[in-house]
């Protein structure tokens, strides 16, 4: 490296970061041949500097008061020491060795206790010739004592005790998996097994490694089974500590005050990083009222779907109001917070489950196509219907009537003759007719209208929302916990705690192809993936009214289920899973094959999309924001719609289709790039 004598030649350099170090900079030998300076990219040691001393401009005086002056001459000057010297605290003399055991600091250079005498030291100058640089010089770039021994760090072999290169690298992922598997109350040797196969990946086999991580998993699972939700005896109290102790999971929180009303916002690290994943450009859905009448606040859940299709929750939102104001808020912080991490993050689509949901609000902050699910609407029917009715007959007769009344939004007839005649007919059922009569009849024309003008989602996405708001249920409202409902602490604490880590696991089994049982459940954990497990010899349809269908259990030959209704949202099956009112294996099946068989309605979802793009056709062609609108509902429909029925869509005979479609295709769609 050739030397440079004058402090002008040597180069001006910016990093891009306010924070960088030494490897981040070129350095250049400076002085003449007999005595220069020089440093070296090269970290040996890890460490930090402190000031030891330093000269300013005597006060008063200034640059221009001196007419002459060397070109390394300084307005001001500080050395900056290594914190492992100068000093020497050791033992031994000149060849000075480590602790000889571990210090309680959090510091890496304790003083006085860990100063070794280190020489290692470099010095910043302000120049008069150059005054608004800093010039850095090192004089000693390595870190050793006055003897020329390295007197710290990995490189010391006299080092005794507990060092870097005998302490075995546990991830993030190591230990998020080890933190996970104890949540969910896996075996601690079963744990230790897969904790010490994640240590060998980066470090190899090794004897005191795995004792090492014997005594870390123990230690991990005594503190996780001695946590506690009860931060206080008051729950406030306890939310507000736990929210200081975990603002890095908190993307809301608003304290309840007379003009406000509480909101918590929570979102992990991990599930921000999901979010971003696979919410950009695509669909994100809503479970919006879970525990409405069980938890003091209810559960408001944003979710997106994976890389299998599986709904998961990137965001818990616990909260009574859902006014616009206090909705806004929230959504913004957390959209803001996704931005942070992908700026140009954006929203292809959102999923509604409830009819009562600001539209506006949501069409305003996403900037997105709004589709609606029917899960809610189909799953509180169906169980109130077994739960509250005794013949199986009349049970999925009445199914099929309610399923009709929602079919007929295209048929033109009266919702409300329906109902009337519906409620005539099973007017002998009355504890269901008290139920739908206080719960439906007052909004059933808001909920029917809004199937009417929203395209709506796939039996996949349903299936998989229902999926997670059915697993939401087991975790919460297990009878051990029915004590606690009434505590925030406690459900913050059983969603980032059990919630979580049961998605983390699912995700991570999936994603490395380990805990095999783990990802099998975890594929199978929706009606959707279970049905494909099903083979088409294994239904029979009924060939000549088409009533129903027959599907033979694969795990044993002699059980039959039977499916009434086929090719609706709303068949009924006498499985046990659907009796408890969820969209079973076997609808979806039998669905799926209907779908190609002449003869059979077509699914609302199928008619909801071939609706959006008739519609499509029929705009004129200067109702620009209109075309734009059912363009992208027509995209993100074509994304979420996994039916094989062919479409044959008729033009209108008075156009010219060929100039319509040349016209639409080279027009430059403004809007449309805002709603995709």
């Amino acid at each position: 490296m050739a030397i440079v004598e004058s402090v002008s030649k040597i180069p001006l350099q910016d990093p891009p970061e306010e924070e960088f170090s030494s490897a981040d900079l070129t350095w250049t030998k400076f002085g003449n041949a007999d005595h220069h300076d020089e440093a070296c990219s090269n970290v040996l040691c890890p460490t930090q500097f402190h000031i030891e001393g330093g000269t300013k401009l005597p006060k008063g005086q200034s640059r221009d008061t001196l007419k002459k002056y060397k070109g390394d001459e300084h307005i001001e000057y500080k050395k900056y020491q290594c914190s492992f010297g100068p000093e020497n605290y050791g033992e031994g003399g000149e060849i000075l060795p480590s602790r000889r055991c571990r210090t309680n600091t959090r510091n890496r250079a304790a003083r006085p206790q860990s100063m070794r005498g280190c020489t290692c030291h470099f010095v910043v100058k302000r120049l008069y010739a150059r005054p608004s640089l800093a010039l850095i010089v090192y004089n000693e770039r390595r870190h050793v004592n006055k003897s020329g021994f390295i007197c710290h760090g990995p490189l010391d072999r006299d080092a005794i005790g507990p060092r870097a290169t005998n302490i075995p690298y546990i991830s993030n992922e190591i230990q998020q998996q080890t933190i996970s598997m104890i949540h969910l109350g896996i075996p601690e040797e079963n744990i230790l097994e897969k904790h010490i196969e994640g240590i060998e990946r980066y470090c190899g086999s090794n004897v005191k490694f795995n004792s090492l991580a014997s005594q870390h998993v123990h230690k991990l699972s005594m503190i996780i089974k001695r946590s506690t939700h009860e931060l206080d005896l008051d729950d406030e109290v306890s939310i507000r500590m736990w929210v200081e102790r975990n603002r890095k999971s908190v993307f809301f929180h608003q304290d309840t005050s007379e003009s406000d009303p509480f909101v918590l916002g929570i979102q992990t690290e991990w599930q921000l990083q999901q979010m971003v994943r696979f919410g950009h450009h695509s669909v994100v859905a809503a479970d919006s009222s879970f525990g409405v009448k069980r938890l003091k606040y209810p559960l408001f859940t944003l979710l997106v779907f994976d890389s299998r299709q599986h709904a998961l929750p990137v965001a818990w939102i616990i909260t009574r109001s859902f006014a616009k104001p206090d909705v806004s808020k929230w959504l913004k912080a957390l959209i803001d917070r996704a931005r942070s991490v992908e700026p140009g993050w954006k929203v292809g689509g959102f999923f509604i489950d409830d009819a009562a949901a600001d539209i506006d609000l949501l069409r305003d902050i996403f900037g997105c196509p709004v589709l609606f699910s029917l899960w809610r609407m189909r799953r509180s029917w169906l169980r109130n219907i077994v739960r509250k009715c005794n013949n199986i007959e009349i049970e999925r007769e009445m199914f099929k009537r309610l399923g009709t009344i929602v079919y007929n939004i295209w048929g033109g007839t009266s919702t409300s003759v329906a109902l009337e005649q519906f409620m005539l007919d099973f007017v002998d059922q009355t504890d269901f007719m008290e139920y739908f009569r206080v719960s439906w009849v007052p909004k059933i024309e808001m909920w029917l209208s809004t199937r009417r003008n929203f395209p709506l989602a796939s039996q996949e996405a349903s299936g998989a929302l229902e999926a997670y708001h059915v697993k939401l249920k087991a975790k919460l409202f297990d009878d051990s916990h029915l004590g606690a409902l009434q505590r925030v602490d406690w459900l913050v604490h059983k969603l980032t705690t059990e919630l979580h880590s049961s998605y983390w696991l699912d995700r991570f089994a999936d994603e490395s192809d380990s805990f095999q049982n783990v990802k099998e459940g975890y594929i199978a954990s929706t009606s959707w993936h279970r049905a494909f497990q099903i083979p088409d010899s294994a239904v029979t349809m009924d060939g000549k009214d088409r009533l129903f269908a027959k599907v033979a259990s694969q795990k044993d030959s002699s059980v039959t289920r039977i499916v009434w209704n086929p090719g609706s949202e709303f068949s009924f099956c006498d499985c046990s899973w659907s009796l408890q009112g969820n969209l079973c294996k076997h609808v979806i099946k039998v669905n799926t094959i209907c779908e190609n068989l002449q003869g059979y309605q077509p699914s609302m979802s199928f008619r909801s999309f071939e609706e959006v793009l008739m519609d499509l056709w029929r705009k004129p062609v200067d109702d620009s924001f209109e075309l734009d609108v059912s363009l992208a509902w027509t995209h993100q429909k074509g994304r979420t719609y996994n039916g094989k029925r062919s479409l044959i869509l008729a033009t209108p005979v008075n156009r010219n289709t060929k100039s319509v479609v040349m016209h639409k295709k080279n027009r430059k769609r403004k809007r449309l790039s805002r709603l995709r």
